[in-house]
């Protein structure tokens, strides 16, 4: 029995090797040649990475002046103009401490002109008036603080744009964010809460949100090794599944801060985007493309036209119009993708042999019945399978069955 299943094994074996043979060598392949012609073309050296859209114009606008808010001009939605009114506070406080501070400067100017007019020319007199002098010059820088002050009650917009908060009503007590408390302005000369009021903290949010909506950019970020490579005023593209077409943009500004990750060092670019035709939207994910070198008009021709001779050269193998070929030796410039730049040996339109390797599928030999493949192998003479039939069942070449 056991002699019975080992010839079994042996024979199912090389039926194995016999049956499975063809399929192995099923793939085969075949070497055909194209003709393509040298073309001109534009080539790009590019610099990739991944960015956000954002209004370059994101304007947080406070008061900066101490007082009750008297008119809010503005609701969230409304456009504005670069100057136009936002909102307006009362101004009793803010004129007093104009009043005061230019009552002060022409205190100070009378006691330099006394000075002045007293001076014997000794040194006693000299110091007298410098130090009325200075006096004047503290007093005008106190009066020039309230002047502006009294400008900052009415609170502008710093840009165009649309307004995204108001965080104010009429009614409201706002202390401002431009000074502390103490002895600033003419408050110092009078004992007020000085020209641009009294604030114990700055206001944790701002009371107007300005963001443009006809000016983008995009920050995004420059491994080190490629850094060097951009500069200012370089193309950008940019893609994203958000936007329908491609927007294009330039390097406005190279960081001089790098930041690390894993060990490589990267700095902050920041795109400014030409303005498309269709709406973006704050916080779209973009890929971006700089193009830091771009050349037109470059005569390439498929990278495997090219081979190499015995002596290192490049060369190619040229058709001529009646179909011969000949070998022609090129000087090959950059590669970009499956091109190669030729800048010497070929002119537009001269054609070149491509040799394309494909695969082609062979076929298997006839089937016959009860699973006989048709072929030169079969059971010896006289071989019976053993009782029950081949390990593992299965029909073998020549008619044997086995049972499972």
């Amino acid at each position: 029995m056991a002699a019975l299943v080992a010839v079994a094994l042996l024979v199912g074996g090389a039926w194995w090797i016999w049956w499975r043979e063809p399929a192995s060598a099923q793939a085969a392949t075949q070497d055909t040649t194209q003709t393509v012609q040298a073309s001109l073309t534009t080539m790009e050296k590019t610099v990739t990475g991944t960015g956000t859209l954002t209004p370059t114009v994101n304007e947080d606008v406070s008061f900066e002046v101490s007082g009750t808010v008297l008119t809010v001009d503005v609701a969230v939605g409304d456009t504005v103009t670069a100057g136009q009114t936002l909102a307006t506070v009362d101004t009793l406080q803010l004129n007093a401490d104009l009043l005061a501070a230019n009552a002060t400067l022409k205190e100070a100017q009378a006691r330099l002109d006394d000075a002045e007019d007293a001076d014997d020319g000794t040194d006693l007199a000299q110091a007298q008036i410098d130090a009325a002098d200075a006096q004047v010059d503290v007093a005008q820088a106190a009066y020039d603080e309230a002047d502006e002050a009294m400008s900052d009650a009415t609170l502008v917009a710093p840009a165009a744009g649309l307004v995204t908060t108001v965080d104010l009503e009429v009614g409201d007590a706002v202390t401002g964010t431009g000074s502390s408390s103490g002895s600033g302005g003419a408050g110092g000369a009078t004992g007020g809460t000085g020209a641009t009021g009294s604030s114990t903290s700055d206001t944790s949010s701002a009371q107007f949100v300005i963001v443009g909506t006809d000016a983008w950019q995009v920050t995004t970020s420059v491994d080190e090794t490629d850094v060097a490579l951009i500069e200012v005023g370089d193309q950008v593209e940019m893609t994203s599944d958000d936007l329908t077409d491609t927007l294009y943009g330039t390097v406005g500004e190279i960081g001089l801060v790098s930041t690390s990750s894993s060990g490589v060092a990267s700095y902050p670019v920041t795109v400014d985007v030409t303005l498309p035709d269709e709406t973006l939207h704050d916080g779209v994910s973009v890929d971006t493309t700089i193009i830091y070198e771009r050349r037109t008009d470059v005569l390439t021709v498929p990278s495997i036209a090219v081979t190499q001779a015995d002596d290192g050269t490049s060369q190619v193998t040229q058709v001529a119009d009646d179909g011969t070929t000949s070998i022609v030796a090129v000087e090959t410039g950059e590669t970009s993708g499956t091109l190669v730049e030729i800048t010497s040996g070929l002119s537009e339109g001269d054609s070149v042999q491509v040799e394309v390797v494909t695969r082609q599928q062979g076929q298997n030999g006839q089937t016959g019945q009860n699973g006989q493949q048709s072929g030169d192998f079969q059971l010896p003479d006289g071989f019976q399978p053993p009782e029950g039939g081949f390990p593992g069942g299965g029909n073998f070449p020549g008619g044997g069955q086995g049972n499972g």
